[in-house]
């Protein structure tokens, strides 16, 4: 139990911190090239225990682990971009709709019939965005969505909601740390093959970005393993509910680090969406 309440508040932290790094490094960086140097730094501190690991699963497993590692790729370019043109206290609080993705997915491929407080947690989560959204000069209109910034933030909570169900499926298939491992390589690997089809020229970075780059394989790498720990005690639901803490510490980071404006505004909306999250998560 102490185990998993750690596990929830590294990963609630870790997340946002990341992304303050991400936004800083955007300005000047290309996100593909941030996101191998980040995976990079996690792909050598693996090597060693991939090496002594024996590695006996099957096709369908490595199919699972190709999967995880295309979502993550995806999900991660597409979180950079959008933070490298929009401001991280509106951004973050956007994570809460992934729940309403999931709802909705399954509601289509599944035939679940959403619940009465699954119903009432979706009205929150609009109503607790409308006090975010008001912040912009777009408002709650579907102008927003429109915007580049929103677009992207949620392209990368659709291909992370999807990629948690996979890591779960990973997890349980084989083991908290095995899935660590193989989600660290798979990250490389398919951000190396963007960087090849998208032709962005790869560049030494300075000692600074380098530094930077380092610091986001950290928060990332603390963020992942407390993920597969919650992930191994907790249902993907639940988890997911509770992760939506990390973006009234998003709004806060928005605020004190990059002076973004409305912060009383943002915190009370993150608020209204979190419980929306947990009223979603009612049967």
């Amino acid at each position: 139990m102490l185990l998993s309440i750690g596990a929830l508040l590294a990963r609630i932290l870790s997340n946002p911190m990341a992304n303050v790094l991400q936004k800083k490094l955007s300005q000047d960086n290309s996100a593909i090239l941030i996101n191998l140097y980040s995976y990079l730094f996690l792909s050598l501190f693996c090597t060693y225990p991939a090496l002594q690991n024996n590695w006996h699963y099957g096709l369908n497993y490595w199919g699972y682990v190709a999967l995880a590692g295309i979502l993550c790729t995806l999900g991660s370019i597409c979180l950079i971009k959008a933070l490298q043109c929009g401001e991280m206290s509106l951004l973050g609080p956007i994570n809460s709709y992934k729940c309403i993705v999931g709802l909705v997915l399954g509601f289509v491929m599944l035939g679940e019939i959403p619940s009465v407080a699954g119903l009432l947690g979706v009205i929150l989560i609009i109503f607790g965005s409308r006090f975010i959204f008001d912040t912009v000069a777009e408002g709650f209109t579907f102008k927003l969505f429109k915007r580049k910034d929103v677009l992207l933030r949620f392209c990368a909570l659709i291909f992370s909601g999807c990629e948690a169900v996979v890591l779960k499926k990973i997890i349980l298939m084989s083991s908290v740390m095995e899935s660590f491992i193989l989600w660290c390589f798979s990250g490389f690997v398919f951000t190396l093959v963007l960087l090849f089809l998208y032709r962005v020229k790869f560049r030494v970075f300075n000692k600074k970005d380098f530094g930077g780059c380092f610091g986001i394989a950290l928060c990332l790498g603390v963020m992942q393993l407390s993920t597969n720990i919650v992930f191994e005690h907790l249902n993907v639901g639940l988890s997911l509910a509770l992760f939506q803490l990390s973006s009234v510490v998003a709004v806060i980071f928005g605020y004190k680090v990059f002076h973004e404006a409305n912060i009383w505004k943002k915190l009370l909306g993150s608020a209204i969406m979190i419980l929306g999250s947990c009223f979603i998560l009612i049967k």
